[in-house]
């Protein structure tokens, strides 16, 4: 047994990485009586999680229930098993299920933290077996973060905050996206106006959406107690004799430092999005490049580590990929609405169609990579242009001019014209947007069913006979270039119902766990829901120290910390 005159610092349970799973991590394992204690490699705390929408996927969890969308276990197993087709085991998908919703009981007992359903915003496949037309997403309630007080400043922004403080939750934002469509749109103005007036006075700092999650968690760990540690980077496992993990090795403030963990070491890194060796190593040749929208620190960091004490991979090849554009300052701006604009299509290079374009983010550029349509490029008339935001440009508002200086946004009067500037076969676009413009009229999409999901529908202009369609018939036209970008990659650690790792031959590495990206998804290849990212590894966090606090095991002795 190590002993802890051998650590700098001694934990019952240490968490690597500060997004949603560790920080659901840390709250259990104090709820469970244990010390722990959360590092980041980061300035700032949060992760991906921070920069996400927030939503979190999780049936049954309490908020549902009250509001009388809870579901059976079956309808939620059978929908999962439909969805994610064998690419994750059985007990993985019962842990998930199981354990979701008493994870969102603990929070609640928190007064920091405070969920609501996102309704209306359905399952990413609603019209299988167990799917929910109206969604089991719940998002955290806005957030001021002066509350925060010294941590506020050490908390990752995200791309949602708005001009003069304007604060939007995901809801506002489809609402705000019909401004020149519907009442509803019009109304969600009125109160965007207020709020900023609001700010001024009353001089809040209001988060949203994955910034608000994180922040309320955060309230959560400082009432319990426990410490989180930012500019602490881990550099190497510590296993005793026997091969269990018993701590590790990290750079904080310049030093090294060696941190014990008595019971278990939980990752939770993030997975390999910025680490561009290892996507040129597993990913797919068309999605290597590097368009993520993934936190910057996640380059690989737990999974590299875990396969040096042999722990196998999964899904290595696979991301949660997002169609995106490149802003010319080089951010990246996922396409998550924009393709449900109705006088709308998508084409290839050839300028064919090649999927729905409305359909799920990770479909769309899983049928994009397959094909090769990298890049695409998404075409839409002067209507469109006017009556509906596109990549954080405003109804109406010209796309600045870098976009036109990069070669990511052309424009003509003509659908010929936009073609020969783009390099595509004039006659093919034509025949393309002709032929959308019939299914448009009739609000049927022959080819690729678009507009047929209620998920094809949630972003869509409810005015339309179709909700996901309209016709492409008013000049000028414009073509912006739609890279298969992502939001992080979606293959790590193999991992068993505990959360523990697993070596390729199916054994246990003990006291090593992991969640998120840094473990191979139990969504296998897909994505149930908005939230099936975050949702997961929170759940996952939380099963992993709960195991450890079962556990009678203390791998390391001796009579105190130094």
């Amino acid at each position: 047994m190590a002993e802890e005159q051998n650590f700098d610092t001694v934990v019952d349970f240490l968490v690597v990485g500060s997004g949603g799973g560790g920080m659901v991590a840390g709250i259990t394992a104090a709820n469970r009586g244990m010390s722990a204690l959360i590092i980041d490699k980061g300035k700032t705390y949060g992760g991906s999680t921070a920069i996400s929408g927030g939503g979190i996927w999780i049936p049954n969890a309490p908020e549902l229930v009250r509001k009388g969308a809870g579901d059976s276990r079956e309808s939620v197993r059978r929908y999962l098993d439909v969805v994610v087709d064998g690419k994750a085991s059985a007990e993985r998908l019962d842990a998930y299920v199981d354990n979701g919703p008493p994870m969102m009981e603990l929070l609640e007992r928190s007064p920091h933290i405070e969920f609501y359903w996102v309704k209306g915003y359905s399952d990413y496949h609603p019209e299988e077996e167990g799917g929910r037309p109206l969604g089991r997403t719940t998002e955290c309630t806005p957030f001021d973060t002066r509350k925060l007080g010294e941590d506020e400043k050490y908390q990752r922004p995200n791309s949602l905050k708005g001009p003069l403080g304007l604060w939007i939750t995901s809801k506002d934002y489809r609402d705000l996206a019909m401004v020149k469509r519907t009442w509803r749109g019009r109304r969600a103005s009125l109160v965007a106006a207020w709020r900023v007036s609001s700010n001024v006075i009353r001089r809040r700092h209001m988060a949203t959406g994955g910034r608000a999650l994180v922040a309320r968690m955060r309230m959560a760990l400082k009432d319990a107690g426990v410490p989180l540690w930012l500019k602490t980077s881990m550099t190497e496992l510590i296993v005793d004799a026997k091969g269990a993990v018993v701590g590790i090795v990290a750079e904080k403030d310049g030093k090294t430092v060696r941190i014990g963990a008595r019971k278990g070491v939980l990752l939770a890194t993030g997975g390999f999005d910025h680490n561009n060796e290892m996507r040129a190593q597993y990913l797919p040749e068309n999605g290597v490049a590097n368009i993520s929208a993934g936190a910057r620190e996640n380059v690989g960091d737990g999974i590299l580590a875990g396969q040096k004490l042999g722990a196998a991979v999964d899904l290595m090849d696979d991301a949660w990929w997002m169609p995106s554009v490149m802003h010319p300052m080089g951010a990246v701006i996922p396409l998550v609405s924009e393709r449900s604009i109705p006088p709308a299509v998508i084409v290839n290079q050839d300028g064919k169609r090649f999927t729905n374009e409305s359909s799920p983010y990770v479909n769309f550029v899983h049928d994009q990579l397959d094909g090769g349509h990298v890049p695409a490029y998404f075409i839409m008339d002067s209507k469109a242009r006017s009556r509906y935001p596109f990549a954080q440009v405003l109804p109406g508002a010209p796309f600045p001019q870098g976009f036109y200086d990069k070669g990511i946004v052309h424009k003509a009067n003509s659908l010929s014209e936009l073609a020969e500037k783009v390099g595509i076969p004039p006659q093919n676009l034509l025949e393309t947007v002709d032929r959308f413009n019939g299914y448009a009229r009739t609000g049927k999409d022959e080819e690729f069913g678009r507009g047929d999901s209620a998920y094809d529908q949630y972003y869509g202009d409810p005015t339309m006979k179709n909700a996901a369609m309209d016709e492409i018939v008013k000049g000028p036209f414009y073509a912006i270039r739609i890279e298969a970008g992502d939001l992080g990659t979606k293959g790590g650690l193999v991992t068993d119902a505990e959360a523990r790792v697993l070596r390729e031959d199916g054994s246990v590495i003990d006291g090593l766990y992991a969640t998120g990206n840094t473990s191979a998804s139990v969504m296998g290849n897909e994505y149930a829901g908005a939230g099936a990212t975050i949702g997961p590894s929170m759940v996952f966090g939380y099963v992993a120290a709960n195991h450890v606090a079962d556990s009678d095991t203390k791998r390391i002795d001796g009579p105190g910390t130094k």
